[in-house]
């Protein structure tokens, strides 16, 4: 163990390894006993020495001094091991003395000898500890002030630390006047001025010519000293005297008396930030002027329904201005049911993921301001920026594109309706002849009978029976045609019905024959199974079988052999395909695709719209028309029906 003075306790061993271990009570107490018995000891053995010297010095000095030794030992025993061991030494010391008066006469008195010695040594061993106090309190504040400087230091090292390790910032002080008196290797990269260089330069070296014309550097100084702290942006110069876009910050420094001591500057380099910032509000300028001139509307909605944004075609379309829906929930731009389960379906898909109609068109009503609902097209797109969701909903009216295909339907109706009568038209003839037959008929058996009422009373009831029987079966025969014929040129509405294949057949043939036996047009049927059910408009199918037999037959008129063959049989598991076929001339195949085209005939007085309004209303059918043919062999056209489940 090494041995410390006691006026230096504050280092002993003992004491540091308690701070160092927590003051651990143990170590600390046993530390201690150890150092308080050491101290007595050294002081026992310090009175030892002392009487083995006062017994060496005795015959030199007698009994003129002889506490002369013990007093000394006092002196030291107070310096180094403190008042408990020094009073030890003083009552030791005092017993010694006394064992010296009695083995030697002295000229003394022996008690004014100890009296002297003892006030001696008070006076000791108060002052002693009185210095030691002083020394230790001394020693105390010496260690506290290199502690505060140690810790000054490593304060003022890892703020340079740092002040260096912030590379995109350049850090330096100014003193009131402006000059640099400290500069970080942050202002170093940026600027291009070591810290030898520019260290005692004022800051305007900082500023391009235009600044410093303009007295800047001088005015920022003055600001933040008036305000204590500005901020702003602004041109710097480098080394090279290439410029750039700074932004920075100057904040005067005072003392706690108030005097100014200086300015800390923090610079940092915003020239590509800048740029870019400038590039994306010039993208987002673009983009908005993109989409201010799109027709469809925009919408934009977080997470929560709350509108973002509002297009100028939506603010047209809905008759709302931005300002009064941005920040609202969408479903005020829906009617009911719609605005009451918007909220919860887009909660399911947050909750679910399941997209149902984001990324998909559909038909959906929309309402406007004045509370009135319109069709619209919407379309939903989803974006993310970090974790919030945002979608995009584009809206197209429908109104005038629903109103223009009512107007066309109405029109293709018209169409069709005028093509019945127009195709009857061109059959008045034969409908005439038709018609005449039974007509003629009736008259005939109804004259018979009554030339058998007005002769002689022997009348043949059943050459009259039979005769008015005949007349009656002509009678509906003609009324049968004439009922065939208001069905299909009376304008009705569409309605698709399941109706059995054979039979809409049937009916259209008895109407469109009319007259074909008497042309010599031999008719071969093939209707395949009467269960053949379809999904179709009666009589506008009639009148596509119609149309494609009247065409029949006039391509074989100029035929020596007529024959004109029906079919119907089912064409896969979901349709049904009926065929006409004729034994005319064929078409040549380079007008195939022109026939089903408005205005396109090969008839010399044909307009060109049969064709056309037989294509129009299967594919309204969703089925489809298609012809074949070998020239010089006749031509087979076919068309399909959906069939009914």
């Amino acid at each position: 163990m090494y041995f410390y003075p006691y006026w230096r306790g504050s280092l002993r061993p003992a004491n540091r390894m308690a701070r160092r271990t927590g003051g651990d009570k143990a170590i600390a107490i046993g530390g201690w006993d150890n150092s308080v018995r050491f101290r007595y000891g050294i002081a026992v053995i310090s009175v030892l020495i002392a009487a083995i010297l006062r017994l060496m010095m005795d015959p030199f000095i007698g009994e003129r001094a002889a506490y002369l030794p013990f007093t000394l030992v006092v002196l030291i025993t107070v310096l180094w091991c403190g008042p408990g061991p020094a009073l030890l030494t003083s009552v030791l010391s005092l017993c010694f003395g006394f064992l010296f008066a009695q083995s030697e006469s002295v000229g003394m008195s022996e008690l004014v000898q100890s009296t002297l010695f003892l006030a001696t040594a008070g006076g000791i061993i108060t002052v002693g500890e009185i210095a030691n106090t002083y020394r230790r309190k001394l020693i105390q504040t010496n260690l506290e002030s290199q502690r505060r400087a140690e810790q000054f230091a490593q304060a003022a090292e890892e703020l340079n630390l740092l002040i260096d390790g912030t590379p995109g910032l350049a850090i330096y002080m100014l003193d009131p006047s402006g000059r640099v008196v400290i500069w970080n290797k942050g202002a170093q990269r940026l600027s291009g001025w070591s810290e030898e260089e520019a260290l005692g330069k004022h800051t305007s070296i900082f500023y391009p010519a235009p600044l410093l014309a303009a007295g800047r550097p001088e005015t920022d100084l003055a600001q933040a000293r008036s305000e204590g702290r500005i901020e702003g942006e602004g041109w710097r110069l480098h080394k090279d005297g290439t410029t750039f876009l700074a932004a920075f910050s100057i904040t005067a420094l005072y003392d706690e008396k108030g005097s100014l001591r200086g300015f800390a500057e923090i610079v940092s380099d915003i020239t590509r930030r800048r740029a870019d910032e400038n590039a994306l509000l010039a993208r987002e300028s673009l983009l908005t002027s993109i989409l201010s001139t799109v027709p469809d509307a925009m919408v934009v909605i977080d997470a929560h329904g709350v509108i973002l944004s509002f297009s100028d075609a939506a603010q047209t379309m809905f008759g709302y201005e931005a300002q009064e829906v941005v920040g609202r929930n969408i479903s005020i731009l829906m009617p009911a049911p719609d605005c009451h389960r918007h909220d919860l379906y887009l909660r399911r898909y947050l909750e679910t993921g399941e997209k149902r109609i984001i990324g998909k068109g559909r038909v959906v009503f929309a309402q406007r301001k004045n509370g009135t609902t319109f069709p619209v097209t919407l379309s939903i797109g989803e974006a993310r920026d970090g974790e919030q969701h945002i979608f995009t909903g584009f809206l197209q009216d429908l109104t005038e594109r629903l109103q223009a295909e009512e107007r066309l339907e109405s029109l293709q109706s018209e169409l069709i309706h005028v093509s019945r009568i127009s195709a009857m038209g061109a059959m008045a003839s034969t409908l005439a002849h038709e018609l005449n037959q039974p007509i003629a008929a009736v008259v005939n058996y109804v004259q018979a009978a009554h030339n058998q009422i007005a002769g002689p009373q022997d009348w043949d009831l059943a050459a009259m029976r039979e005769a008015l029987d005949d007349a009656a079966r002509n009678a509906l025969r003609a009324g049968q045609i004439v009922r065939r014929l208001r069905a299909f040129v009376t304008m009705g509405t569409v309605e698709r019905t399941v109706e059995t294949l054979p039979s809409v057949i049937n009916e259209a043939c008895a109407l469109a024959l009319m007259g074909a036996r008497e042309q010599g047009v031999h008719t071969y049927f093939d209707l395949g199974p009467d269960a053949l059910t379809v999904l179709a408009d009666r009589i506008q199918i009639q009148q596509v079988i119609i149309n494609l037999i009247r065409n029949a037959c006039e391509a074989m008129a100029d035929s020596a052999e007529r024959r004109l063959r029906i079919e119907a049989h089912p064409y896969g598991t979901e349709f049904a395909r009926v065929t006409i076929s004729d034994s005319g001339c064929g078409i040549a195949p380079a007008i195939h695709d022109q026939l089903f085209k408005a205005f396109s005939s090969t008839k010399p007085d044909g307009m060109g719209l049969g064709l056309s309004i037989c294509r129009t209303i299967i594919e309204a059918h969703e089925g489809k028309i298609w012809l074949e043919t070998r020239e010089g062999r006749g031509t087979s056209f076919h068309f399909t029906l959906p069939r009914a489940k």
